[in-house]
């Protein structure tokens, strides 16, 4: 049994994108100019509530190297957000460190600089002063 050959589709790369839409739009009282808004929405508040975090320094099974640990963050955050706010910390601290079971290390005792990256993000730091 053979099979048919597919029907090809023609494209023009040279057209604009989208073309014939406003005969289908011209019944809805929408302008076009006024609700498609290629820019993202500016709001001041953040879109996620960052909550409290606990500080805590730690030497413990690393060789005698400190370690500065940001844990207890709220249950509605996804990992994904921690990851970027691990990454943010990294950053501020120059400094390696790691996410582990919703915790974030941060390698040296630089409490001053995760204090102050994390108050910047919109959490409320508690722990280690």
């Amino acid at each position: 049994m053979k099979k048919k050959p597919r029907e090809r589709i023609e494209t023009n790369p040279s057209a604009p994108p989208l073309t014939g839409l406003g005969p289908a739009l011209e019944n809805l009282n929408v302008s076009l100019a006024e609700n498609l808004s290629l820019a993202p929405p500016t709001s001041a508040e953040p879109l996620w509530k960052m909550g409290r975090v606990l500080l805590r320094r730690e030497t413990a099974h690393r060789g005698g190297k400190t370690v500065v640990v940001v844990y207890d963050f709220a249950t509605h955050l996804p990992a994904s957000i921690i990851e970027k706010v691990a990454k943010k910390l990294r950053a501020a601290c120059s400094t390696g460190g790691t996410v582990r079971d919703r915790t974030i290390e941060i390698q040296g005792d630089q409490v001053a600089k995760v204090r102050a990256t994390l108050e910047a993000e919109g959490f409320i730091v508690g722990g280690v002063k």
